[in-house]
């Protein structure tokens, strides 16, 4: 799951906006949309969406026009949606919370895509079992979904980060940092996790498959944004469904289109296949709608806010993790309901669900 490569800019930004400086998206009807995204397997579709035509083909129905972005780096992806230069980006659950809720943007998850299952893992060198981890430096992200799953994995054994050290360690040096002799843990995501096993000494002795339906990834967009403009979340849930579609259909266009993802990622057609075998991706519209209004969801944000409250990322100064509102599509909120900054809605999925996109 690619993540915080640039701490500086979670801690800077976050109290940018909490001070009240920050720009914000101006909310008004428009026609001219932008969106970003970072490789990521539950990801790929929208670049592959914006090269083949079907972005064009629902902003055109719409009557709209959408810029859709890569970032090489997902932080700075982040950032700019933060800052205001897009409309929405793709991102973890997480990170949602973490950077543009935190950041007094209000967001509202649009397409809930995918949760990893099994993309994001613990790997060991030379050792087999999760216990022997205690004692070692952990090379990860810091204050991202590694260390989130770090901190999943430590307590499934009874443990704490106070057992190990966390290194702090981008996700571009991470392939790099296990073949050193000094590195022999480290916590990350696909496709680094599968480079990474490829070295005879790494063992996976944890997943995400272990904690399912806690890392999740999302297309948001800027609340405001988004309801003067509802035809922008109407496209993009176009956009995600006919994409989504081909990328698991057993057809020679499906084939054709996992081999362009894969390759766009930086592996080939088996890689990319073994990378969806370990992600649940809802290819259907009926199923994310399952998943988003099912009571599992509130459990695991309030898991997810109490880390982040723990670590100190929901601003400086935040008194206790209900500082940030969270709406789910109940209308139920987790926190301060004076405070609502990340929305979870069934309603654009739902409309492709209902065939009434």
């Amino acid at each position: 799951m690619q993540t915080f490569s640039k701490l500086l800019s979670i801690t800077a930004l976050t109290a940018y906006f909490i001070l009240g400086f920050g720009p914000t998206v101006e909310a008004a009807q428009k026609t001219e949309f932008k969106v970003a995204w970072s490789i990521y397997v539950g990801w790929m579709p929208w670049g592959y969406a914006a090269d083949h035509g079907i972005v064009k083909k629902w902003a055109d129905k719409y009557g709209i026009k959408i810029d859709v972005t890569q970032f090489n780096d997902y932080v700075e992806s982040m950032n700019q949606y933060t800052a205001g230069a897009f409309d929405a980006v793709t991102l973890t659950n997480m990170d949602g919370l973490s950077i543009p809720a935190a950041g007094g943007v209000d967001t509202t998850a649009v397409i809930v895509g995918d949760f990893s299952n099994g993309n994001d893992a613990v790997i060991l060198k030379d050792k087999t079992s999760l216990a022997e981890i205690k004692g070692q430096n952990v090379n990860l992200v810091e204050y991202s979904v590694s260390h989130y799953l770090l901190a999943r994995a430590l307590e499934s054994i009874k443990l704490t980060e106070r057992d190990v050290k966390v290194v702090n360690t981008s996700d571009a040096d991470m392939v790099g940092a296990y073949k050193t002799p000094d590195v022999t843990s480290v916590v990350t995501w696909n496709p680094l996790v599968s480079s990474i096993l490829e070295d005879p000494s790494a063992k996976k002795v944890f997943d995400s498959s272990q904690v399912p339906g806690e890392i999740i990834d999302l297309m948001v967009a800027n609340t405001d944004a988004l309801k003067d403009n509802p035809n922008f979340g109407k496209a993009l849930a176009g956009i995600w469904y006919e994409t989504a579609a081909l990328m698991e259909a057993d057809t020679p266009d499906g084939k054709a289109a996992r081999e362009t993802m894969g390759s766009a990622s930086g592996t080939d057609l088996k890689g990319f296949e073994a990378q969806i075998a370990a992600t649940k991706l809802f290819a259907k519209p009926a199923d994310a709608v399952a998943f988003t209004v099912s009571q599992s969801l509130p459990k695991t944000m309030d898991l997810v806010r109490n880390f982040l409250f723990e670590k100190g990322l929901l601003g400086s100064g935040a008194p206790s993790a209900d500082v940030i509102g969270i709406e789910m599509p109940d209308g139920k909120i987790l926190g301060d309901s004076g405070n609502v900054k990340l929305r979870f809605t069934e309603t654009y999925m739902k409309a492709a669900a209902d065939g009434t996109l």
